[in-house]
């Protein structure tokens, strides 16, 4: 009760305050210090993914100059030879002003990667883009291998585009992050229980890995994280099918610093920039208990600070 109070009052908190807990959850607010994040992932044995935090986008200047700020990262990945991929959400790339516009904003995106030897997540949004969202992916996917998709098993749809997207994959080589989802959806649409947007997260990730796709396995979930890992073991599926995925600063970290040594492949989420603020209280609001952390800010400098090393013995912030 505590924590989800505090996390209420995120509004009325201190600016100073939530930046100082955002820094578990945000790499830094320039690409120097996301690439420095991402340096020291991979010295750990993680993969990542770089996303450039933004606001959605209502005009074609600043789709472009979303745009410009990908572009620019990926140039800068291989540059500094790091193993790191991109997400994008189309609504910060023109998908709200026209979708023409957004698919040849990402394509540019796409083509760049590809240049690069590189790859591009196109994220999943809120219900109101998942049809767009899944009309651009099969249209870049067409023309492009080095492009991915997202599907949240909260949807009651989930399934049934899984489903369509196991065909498309034996045409196309087809690469998923199956995540649970964040969004605020009505009840006619998206399952609400925690047990049953687990049972659907498992009923998909099966039907997907079964059907020859690539899939990241996204979730902070323990319990699920556990039913999969018995899942892929028992079937004695290659470690090259799929990827474990968390967003960077969830408190996973032993789970997943486990999965490293066994030698899997675990991609953290590793978002940055000058839109911090909208991301930073998202995340506090869906994970309450970090409140307690909010609270210990007020009254002291955290260990979370961008740059900061843990203190000896403590775990690594993410």
């Amino acid at each position: 009760m505590f924590s989800r109070t505090i996390a209420a009052m995120l509004p009325i908190v201190p600016l100073s305050i939530v930046r100082r807990v955002s820094r578990r959850y945000i790499a830094g607010v320039t690409l120097d210090e996301a690439v420095a994040k991402v340096r020291e992932l991979n010295g750990q044995g993680y993969v990542t993914t770089l996303d450039l935090l933004g606001e959605d986008v209502t005009s074609e200047a600043d789709a472009t100059r979303m745009t410009d700020g990908y572009v620019a990262i990926l140039d800068r990945i291989a540059a500094e030879g790091l193993n790191s991929n991109v997400s994008v959400k189309p609504t910060n790339h023109g998908l709200m002003v026209t979708p023409d516009l957004c698919r040849r904003n990402v394509q540019r995106i796409v083509e760049t990667a590809a240049r690069h030897g590189n790859f591009v997540r196109i994220d999943m949004e809120s219900s109101a883009y998942t049809e767009k969202t899944i009309d651009l992916y099969r249209a870049l996917l067409s023309e492009h291998d080095n492009v991915g998709l997202v599907l949240q098993a909260y949807l009651q749809r989930t399934e049934a585009d899984a489903r369509a997207l196991v065909e498309l994959n034996a045409t196309r080589p087809v690469n998923l992050r199956l995540c649970k989802g964040i969004y605020r959806e009505p009840r006619a649409i998206a399952f609400k229980r925690k047990l049953r947007i687990r049972e659907n997260y498992l009923v998909v990730a099966k039907l997907l890995l079964e059907g020859g796709v690539y899939v990241g396995l996204a979730t902070h979930d323990r319990i699920l994280l556990a039913d999969l890992e018995r899942w892929v073991d028992d079937r004695k599926l290659p470690r090259d099918r799929y990827e474990f995925q968390a967003l960077l600063g969830v408190p996973v970290t032993d789970v997943l610093n486990r999965f490293v040594q066994e030698g899997r492949r675990v991609r953290l989420y590793v978002p940055y920039g000058e839109n911090w603020y909208g991301y930073s209280t998202r995340r506090l609001r869906e994970n309450p208990d970090m409140a307690g952390h909010v609270v210990k800010a007020m009254f002291r400098r955290t260990r979370y600070d961008w740059g900061d090393k843990p203190a000896p013995g403590q775990p690594q912030a993410f």
